[in-house]
Parts: C-alpha cells; structure tokens; sequence
C-alpha cells in the first residue's frame, strides 16, 4: 500500500473519531454542570484546558463561557480540533483515497461533511442547545465505524482506519476522565470523598458505559468507574482495550508476531500495554489521576509519532494533520 493512501486512512479515522469525541467531551461537561457544578469560569475553564488548546482559546476568547467554549470547540474553523475542522479534515482525507472506501462508507462520509457544514446556518441556536446537533455527530460517526467493519476488507486498509481510531479514543477517553477530575478533584488527595453520584453517571453516559459498567459493578464507587474506563479488558472505549487494540493492529500490518517489534511504533504501544496489564486501579490513583492520564497521553503522541515514522514519512510532504491536542 502507498504511504500516501496509508496515511489519509489512518488520518480520515482519527478525525472522525475526534469529532465524536470531542461532542462526547462537550456532552460530559453540560450534563456536570446540569450535576450541580456552578461557576462560569470554574465549569467551562477546566474544559479548555483539558483539551489541550487553552493558549489558542484565550488569545482570542478570553475568559472562558459557556458559550465562547462551545464555539470553539463545535464551530470554530481556526481551532484544528473543533467538530467542524475534524469534520472537514476527514471528508478531505477521504477523498483523497476514496477508491480504497467502500462507496456506501464515502457516501456516509460525505453526509456527515454536509451536515455540519449546513448546521452552521443554525449556529446560535444550536450554541444555545446543543445536544441534538452532539447526538447526531455521535451518530453519523457510529454509522461509519459500522460501514467499515461491514464494507471494508480486513486487510492493510482496514488496520490503518482501526489503528487510527482506536489510538484517537484511547487519548480521548483519558481526556474525558480528566475532565471530571480536574473540575471536581484538583488535587490528588481528594480522589474519593463527597462525590455526586449523578456527575459519575453524567461520565459514564459519555462514555456510552453506564449500562456495562452497572452490569459489570452495579453501584458507582469513583474508584471502580476509573478502573473500568482505564483498565477493562473487555469495554471498547477503555484505554486498555483500545491501546491492546492498536497494539494488534499494527502487528497486522507488519506480520511481525506480537512477542516481538519491527520498529519503535510496535515497542512503544507494546510497552504501553504491558504496564497496563498489571497496573492496578490504585497504584494510578496513589500516582495521581491528572498526572497519569498527562503521562498516557504523552505516550501515545509519542506512539502517533512513530507511526508516522515508520509508514508515512517522506521528506517532500507537508504535513497538514494535527497529531497531538
């Protein structure tokens, strides 16, 4: 496979499953604050910041709102990472190598594209009340990832879009729970007391988890809703899962058996992934969230890092994907 056709398949998941992530993100924070969590600055600036684009946001926003943070997040074409540029980055990046999609998977694509891109139209009243706009880009993504795996041929095509999902959810997963622990647990000592058991529910359902995880745990003890974002072996959206994922992904392409490495991508994920597995849910805790979840997260821009490296590179390109948040 050509490193150009690669490289926009595994760009085209990672946006899609960005923007989904990101109205995921935004979806949490509205219903925390719907939990009780008042405070303009102290509800939405956490927000921003955990989303890793505060300088940006404040040099042309300012203080953080309600408003000023959906905007950014949602609409705003300048910021690489809002629903709206992922979007369009996506759709650009399907184009690019629509021969190698299935044409139901390209149509579907495009749909997406022309919906955000009409709602703008709609822009302030969707500001206003923004779930059913977050629900359907949930959706459109939904249907995408259920067109690839029953449209696509599992071949090299197949692990790159795989690869590039599951790499973008693992980061976004950690992001989300770092949301909820930044707002309400600033300082690792606190991790545990007087917490509301609605705000957990609140980040669950952002997850799409609370029915597994009740199944799994039945009542919401913070601790254990950390465990299973982070550590469960069988839920799509924990970061174990999805690094495990990655890890089997890239040894597809390369053929190499996963006791060994082929190049740094492979080392690193698998790295990540052994200390995963035996991690328990306090040593993190003990570690402290933030703190943890900054560590993985810089891990796997490192692992995007390599990828690139190893498949994509070539010295003439110039390079238009936003790897890191």
């Amino acid at each position: 496979m050509l490193s150009r056709v690669a490289e926009s398949l595994f760009w085209m998941s990672r946006y899609v499953e960005r923007a989904e992530n990101v109205a995921r993100f935004v979806e949490v924070n509205r219903d925390l604050s719907l939990g009780g969590l008042g405070g303009t600055v102290a509800q939405w600036g956490p927000l921003v910041k955990a989303s890793g684009d505060e300088e940006a946001f404040l040099e042309r926003y300012g203080e953080p709102t309600e408003r000023s943070v959906l905007d950014f997040l949602i609409f705003d074409e300048q910021n690489l990472n809002s629903i709206r540029s992922c979007v369009n980055a996506a759709r650009e990046n399907g184009r690019m190598v629509r021969e190698t999609l299935s044409a139901s998977m390209w149509e579907e694509l495009n749909r997406f594209y022309l919906q955000v891109r009409d709602a703008i139209v709609d822009r302030e009243r969707i500001l206003r009340r923004p779930h059913r706009f977050l629900n359907d880009v949930k959706s459109s993504s939904h249907l995408l990832l259920g067109l690839k795996h029953a449209t696509v041929s599992q071949g090299e095509a197949w692990n790159f879009m795989r690869l590039g999902s599951l790499l973008e959810r693992a980061d976004k997963t950690s992001r989300i729970l770092d949301v909820k622990y930044y707002t309400l647990l600033p300082k690792p000592d606190d991790v545990g007391t007087h917490l509301d058991a609605v705000q957990w529910s609140a980040l669950l359902n952002s997850t799409s988890a609370l029915a597994m995880y009740r199944r799994r745990f039945g009542t919401i003890v913070p601790e254990q809703v950390a465990d299973f974002l982070i550590l469960d072996r069988a839920f799509p959206r924990s970061i174990y899962y999805c690094v495990a994922g990655a890890e089997r992904a890239l040894h597809d392409i390369t053929g190499v058996s996963t006791d060994y490495f082929s190049n740094p991508a492979e080392q690193h994920v698998g790295k990540l992934r052994y200390e995963l597995t035996f991690r328990g849910i306090e040593d993190i805790i003990a570690e402290g969230m933030h703190e943890f979840v900054d560590s993985v997260q810089v891990r796997l821009n490192q692992i995007g890092v390599e990828i690139d490296k190893a498949f994509f590179a070539r010295p003439t390109h110039s390079r238009v994907q936003s790897q890191t948040q």
